[in-house]
């Protein structure tokens, strides 16, 4: 029970997309698209500033080092076209992302990395 209300509190649980109240109306992003945006951010960053190596910080620069390297795709047209793919899927945007980051090669392995998609099936 919530102290606050009263009320059961649902328990979160990724394998049911039970993800919480944060993210119920939430866009996410796969890692392709998140190194995409920060990438246009760093060359904005240094092409209005002479002074950008200072003014850009060390957690936005390993932030961009991180999704880039862990992005499967750099090409925006490729990010675009499987996020396109996947959401033609009936796929919730966490099983979306998960799936653009983890790049199955089986549906058995998709099914394995994300639990909630093998409920899909049986609906």
């Amino acid at each position: 029970m919530s102290a606050k209300t009263g009320q059961a509190v649902e328990e979160e649980d990724a394998r049911e997309l039970k993800l919480g109240e944060d993210f119920v109306k939430a866009k996410c992003l796969m890692n392709a698209e998140v190194a995409l945006i920060l990438q246009r951010k760093y060359e904005q960053l240094q092409s209005f500033s002479e002074d950008a190596p200072n003014q850009i910080s060390q957690v936005f620069e390993k932030s961009l080092q991180y999704v880039k390297r862990f992005s499967h795709y750099q090409n925006p047209n490729a990010v675009k076209q499987v996020r396109d793919v996947l959401s033609r899927n009936q796929l919730a945007e966490f099983e979306v992302c998960v799936i653009g980051n983890m790049c199955p090669e089986t549906v058995e392995e998709a099914k394995a990395l994300v639990p909630s998609i093998a409920k899909k099936d049986t609906d």
